[in-house]
């Protein structure tokens, strides 16, 4: 996921940051439930929605320019 995320433009940034935060939704849902198999995937989609957060928040300010 790192390597591939500074290539992408602004829609595919916006998309792939919620599709993530739905699948942050459902494994908080599964935790919540007792059917977490992995506890790790938490944190790790977390900081991938960061990351994504960031870059967008780079492009909405002009520091990073967007892909073509």
């Amino acid at each position: 996921m790192k390597k591939n995320i500074k290539k992408m433009t602004y829609a595919e940034l916006t998309a792939e940051r919620d599709k993530l935060r739905k699948e942050h939704l459902d494994l908080r849902m599964q935790k919540v439930l007792g059917h977490l198999d992995n506890p790790l995937a938490l944190r790790t989609v977390k900081r991938d929605i960061a990351r994504l957060n960031t870059l967008i928040h780079a492009q909405d300010i002009g520091i990073a320019k967007a892909s073509k």
